[in-house]
């Protein structure tokens, strides 16, 4: 399958695909109907294959739906709808966005943002009692648009656009095709064995990749169901499993963690609905929570390893029976993966250098922008920009990503190293560590901690207690014990500019 119509027709015409609470259950059948509804309503306004559509839709059935299906036919661009009114036209200026799609009665700045620039608006109306997720459109608002190229999207076709987090520098965008997102849809669900009986509960954001593909595509590509809901919210999740019964969910850490702190005083949920596994990307899991899950939940978690460019999943540790290895992102699931030094050269076993990826998910390459495409691309291969080694047996361990690792006085530290030491200390619940600007090393080491409910510890305690573990130089000069860490729209925690969050720049 290389098209999202082709991937479409897998499921089965009466099996449900999407669910949600207040809402009939949507069947494929329900779901084949809408696509073609959206194929006919945007064509018949002028827009077609290749075509932006900016998404700005709550985290919701109809936000998983629309994705799909305007994909299908056009190219869907969703957006974080938490965006202010800045944000919304320097993303649908440089998206070049035909239209924009909001919910009926929908207050966001993107209105009036998609008004300024001439984008034409697209009322999304809700039909629950037709299936979650399935909606009208009033295209009443559109402006005038040259018409595009109608039909279904072919597999060279644009799907989705996404933009970098741009924490560095500009956002870039990324623009994976048809048979991309139908190439890392089918490689995670190789690596999960999802089949139609699995249902997940998708408690991602709508607007990033992790959410997008391996919560909504991958699942539905195998006509299995999804259970959608309002995001993620670590005090509904367990009633949320209740109701739903699902056999997985994929999550970021940060989510992991904050529901682990529930688990608990949830057993006998837990006991009622087994799970088959337990999904988590995005950033690095600490192997002390894997553990915790995995003894908490009784049941195996795989971490996988994505990126935008890949329209998500490279590497991922398998499920049982074969080895999983806690501190490692597993193998590679889908495009090859391999290790290169600075000079384009392929690595042997054991040998640390950045992990590059070649392969049918990975982006053409960004858009309007032939420096960073000169950066990231070298002999056929796709630089992640993540620093890594992979052992005989070809499982990977991300040692770091290159931009963060700190640089103290010449000497270099991985700061997941240092997270892991200090998650090890019995009071840490969650850290971070990152770079703190120094006016004579370049950098120092940082850490900022949240401490387990109901312990004590000082800086000068967590300081020691790493000082037992590595090198001086490694050791925080400077640990914040917060009541939370900041994090970025998506939940994951960023160290590149938690010096100047924390006003430690």
């Amino acid at each position: 399958m290389q098209t999202l119509t082709e991937w479409l027709a897998a499921g089965l015409d009466s099996n449900t695909c999407l669910s949600a609470s207040g809402a009939a259950p949507l069947t494929y059948a329900g779901l084949r109907k809408l696509s073609a509804y959206v194929e006919q309503s945007l064509n018949a306004v002028g827009i077609g294959r290749n075509d932006r559509v900016a998404l700005v839709l709550p985290n919701s059935a109809e936000m998983a739906a629309s994705f799909v299906t305007v994909a299908a036919c056009a190219t869907s661009a969703p957006l974080n709808p938490a965006y202010r009114a800045d944000e919304f036209e320097f993303y649908l200026n440089d998206l070049n966005a035909k239209a924009l799609i909001v919910e009926a009665g929908s207050a966001s700045p993107a209105i009036e943002v998609a008004r300024k620039l001439g984008v034409s608006i697209l009322v999304l109306h809700p039909t629950p009692s037709n299936g979650a997720g399935s909606f009208t459109l009033d295209t009443s608002a559109r402006a005038a648009l040259a018409p595009g190229h109608p039909g279904a999207a072919l597999p060279d076709d644009v799907a989705l656009v996404l933009h970098t987090s741009g924490t560095t520098s500009r956002p870039k965008i990324v623009p994976l095709t048809q048979r991309n997102v139908c190439a890392s849809a089918k490689h995670i669900a190789a690596s999960t064995r999802f089949t139609s009986t699995d249902r997940g509960l998708n408690v991602m954001p709508l607007f990033h990749i992790h959410g997008l593909i391996a919560g909504i595509l991958a699942p539905l590509s195998q006509g299995g169901e999804v259970h959608c809901t309002g995001g993620f919210n670590a005090l509904k999740f367990f009633a949320q499993m209740d109701e739903v019964k699902p056999t997985w969910y994929t999550a970021v850490p940060t989510m992991h963690q904050a529901i682990l702190s529930r688990a608990a005083n949830n057993k006998d949920v837990i006991a009622r609905v087994p799970l088959r596994f337990i999904r988590s990307s995005s950033s690095s899991l600490p192997p002390q929570v894997l553990a915790e899950l995995e003894a908490r939940f009784h049941a195996p978690v795989i971490e996988a390893y994505g990126m935008t460019e890949a329209a998500h999943q490279m590497a991922c540790n398998p499920l049982p029976p074969a080895q999983r290895k806690p501190g490692t992102v597993g193998i590679a699931a889908g495009p090859e993966v391999a290790i290169m030094d600075l000079d384009g050269n392929l690595l042997k076993a054991g040998d640390t250098g950045e992990i590059v990826i070649r392969g049918p998910n990975v982006t053409p390459g960004y858009e309007n922008n032939d420096k960073a495409n000169a950066e990231a691309f070298t002999h056929g291969w796709f630089r992640t920009g993540d620093q890594g080694i992979m052992d005989a047996d070809g499982y990977i361990s991300i040692t770091g990503r290159l931009k963060e690792i700190i640089n103290r006085g010449g000497e270099k530290i991985s700061p997941r190293e240092i997270d892991e030491i200090l998650m090890d200390h019995p009071a840490v619940g969650q850290v971070v560590c990152f770079g703190i600007p120094h006016d004579k090393l370049g950098e120092e080491v940082g850490a900022a901690v949240v401490l387990r409910e109901g312990t004590t510890a000082t800086e000068k305690e967590l300081r020691d207690y790493v000082a037992t573990r590595v090198a001086d130089f490694k050791v925080p000069r400077k640990i914040l014990l917060l009541e939370e860490i900041p994090k970025g729209a998506t939940g994951k925690l960023q160290r590149i500019g938690m010096a100047q969050k924390l006003g430690l720049a």
